[in-house]
């Protein structure tokens, strides 16, 4: 069977970096950007991005262009005969089916909310108690599986058309719309009274803040986020790399890819910070910011059920995007392993990751008790295994392919990555590949295990 291929390069690009833009650029990277000084943040930040990130998404794209393939045959098709390097592409496929376990019921809370704002659910209610929200969709088993379930058949349904049909054309609409609403709700932000001094804090590089938290952990979240953020090492990013075209070098393809990544993070700190800011918000919140601290801020808001609606179409679209991104290798994975037409994986896998995603939906419920590693609860004890074991450790695993003789060898990765027009790569950073790459993963792993 003809291998499918992007019918663009602006769609090529839009999946990828649909796949990397996640619920962690919207709530994560603002809320430590604020935390450990503001631009000072941002600029360690930007540079583990170009010398840490970039670099292993440029690997991955290489191994799916090179070979054709998805995770387990892309392995087959490049590793020196009689390796066994594929084994990992088993547990890339696993991983993608672990990160769906939890990510599926994410989504859902991000689609109720835009379906709550969007039908007034909000309206009339105090500020204060707009939290208890949140709670009464944790506790209730029918919501959290509905919902849950409409992001599954949604994802399937896209990718059970073909590449171009399905993925490439609902995806190119999703960016282009959530790249819109981002803006428009980042000038709504900046314009609202008491904005400005919400900028300041985001923005503006604060020695003080960062030495207070400690320049090191610094250093160390801005690498975590840089990494985290374009979702290396179980193949999601790979299965795009077989359908590319030849005609541009990777390396401006990944850099084209993180410049997206991170412009949606950013922007996303601009509707958050003036907005908290101007109606005196706590913004430490973390992860409880997006549905317990803004929804408080969309109520004290003027037109604040059309502000919280939108936020939250922008925040479906931007998880939605990443759910076909990794359903798309799954389904791909399934039609080059066992030779399935695409109708018959998107069937299969439709199964497996309803089933298998069942413990998430029901884990602040029904299973509340349950927790499978020390204190951790379903969700948070899936999502240590993907983002702290699988991701750093499959990151490491497609490095030392890329650039050692016992794998592909550093001389066909840079063959592949070099092909087509853009900025090249070249063969002197093999010893910074081989030597200072594997210890800034390391540290990674280590940390995330601390």
């Amino acid at each position: 069977m003809e291998r499918e291929n992007f019918r663009s390069r602006l769609g090529f690009l839009l999946v990828s970096a649909g796949c990397a833009i996640g619920i962690g650029n919207v709530w994560k990277f603002p809320f430590i950007t604020g935390q450990y000084g503001g631009g000072v943040f941002v600029l360690f930040y930007l540079v583990f991005l170009v010398i840490m990130g970039a670099p292993v998404l440029m690997m991955e794209l290489a191994v799916g262009r090179g070979s054709r393939k998805s995770a387990v045959g892309g392995y087959k098709a490049l590793e020196p005969k009689g390796s066994v390097w594929h084994i990992h592409g088993w547990v890339a496929i696993i991983g993608c089916y672990l990160l769906m376990m939890y990510y599926t019921t994410v989504s859902g809370w991000m689609l109720n909310y835009a379906v709550k704002f969007a039908t007034g659910a909000f309206e009339g209610m105090a500020p204060d108690n707009a939290g208890s929200v949140f709670g009464a969709m944790l506790s209730s088993p029918a919501q959290m599986l509905i919902f849950m379930a409409i992001t599954v058949v949604g994802g399937i349904l896209v990718c059970s058309f073909s590449l171009q049909k399905g993925v490439e054309n609902i995806t190119k609409i999703m960016m282009t719309g959530l790249l819109i609403l981002i803006v428009i709700l980042a000038v709504h932000s900046m314009t609202l009274p008491g904005a400005k001094e919400g900028l300041k804090f985001y923005l503006l590089p604060d020695l003080g803040r960062a030495k207070q938290a400690g320049l090191w952990k610094v250093a160390t979240a801005a690498m975590n986020q840089s990494f985290f953020t374009l979702s290396l090492g179980i193949a999601s990013m790979e299965i795009f790399g077989s359908y590319m075209s030849k005609d541009h070098s990777l390396a401006g393809e990944s850099l084209r890819i993180c410049v997206l990544d991170t412009f949606v993070a950013i922007v996303a700190g601009l509707i958050i910070f003036p907005a908290c800011f101007s109606y005196g918000v706590d913004t430490t919140a973390g992860p409880a910011l997006i549905f317990m601290t803004l929804p408080q801020v969309f109520l004290n808001m003027q037109g604040g059920r059309i502000w919280g609606t939108l936020f939250f179409i922008f925040m479906t679209f931007a998880s939605f995007s990443t759910v076909i991104a990794v359903f798309e290798n799954l389904i791909a994975a399934g039609m080059d392993n066992f030779g399935w037409s695409r109708k018959k994986s998107a069937f299969i896998n439709l199964f497996i990751i309803l089933l298998t995603s069942v413990p998430c939906a029901l884990g602040y419920n029904v299973l509340s008790n349950v927790h499978l590693i020390g204190p951790r609860d379903i969700l948070d004890s899936e999502d240590f295994i993907v983002s702290n074991l699988l991701l750093p450790i499959g990151a490491l695993i497609y490095l030392l392919f890329c650039v050692t003789r016992f794998g592909w060898g550093y001389e066909n990765f840079l063959k592949e990555a070099n092909t087509g027009e853009g900025p090249k790569l070249s063969a002197k950073l093999r010893p910074y590949f081989l030597y200072v790459l594997p210890v800034l993963i390391l540290i990674i792993f280590i940390g995330g295990l601390i």
